[in-house]
């Protein structure tokens, strides 16, 4: 039974790199295969700019109104 040929991970398109040279690439380009994206936080929106701050609440009628106008409670 024979095994079925393997794809080189990598190939020297131009040039004629050295040990050295193959391995610092491998090298790099396995550290950067390992490492894990970094989690995406979702876009904290501004408290001033939410839409709901817009909905004001409806004013009170009758004696002290004026106050409650400018203190709601």
């Amino acid at each position: 039974m024979t095994a079925p040929e393997e794809k080189p991970l990598l190939k020297v398109v131009k040039g004629t790199p050295d040990d050295y040279q193959l391995a610092a690439l491998t090298a790099v380009i396995a550290g950067l295969a390992s490492t894990q994206p970094a989690e995406e936080k979702p876009e904290r929106r501004p408290e001033w700019a939410n839409p709901a701050r817009r909905v004001r609440r409806s004013l009170q009628h009758g004696p002290g109104a004026w106050r409650a106008s400018g203190f709601p409670g």
